[in-house]
C-alpha cells in the first residue's frame, strides 16, 4: 500500500456537447400536444352544443 499507482489521464477526451436542440424538441412536442388538444376539446365542445341544439325544444 505504500506504493501509489500511476493513473493515466486521456487529454483528448471530449464531452458532448449541448447544442440546445434536445431541450427544444420536447416543448415543441409539448406545444403540439397541447394544440391538438384544444383542436379536440374545441370539436367535443362543438358537438356538445350542436346536440343541444337539436334536442332543444323550439315550440316553447
Amino acid at each position: 500500500m505504500a506504493e501509489k499507482e500511476e493513473i493515466e489521464i486521456e487529454d483528448d477526451f471530449v464531452a458532448e456537447e449541448d447544442d440546445g436542440a434536445a431541450p427544444e424538441a420536447p416543448v415543441e412536442v409539448a406545444k403540439t400536444n397541447l394544440t391538438k388538444r384544444r383542436i379536440i376539446d374545441n370539436l367535443l365542445e362543438e358537438r356538445r352544443l350542436q346536440k343541444q341544439l337539436n334536442d332543444y325544444d323550439f315550440d316553447l
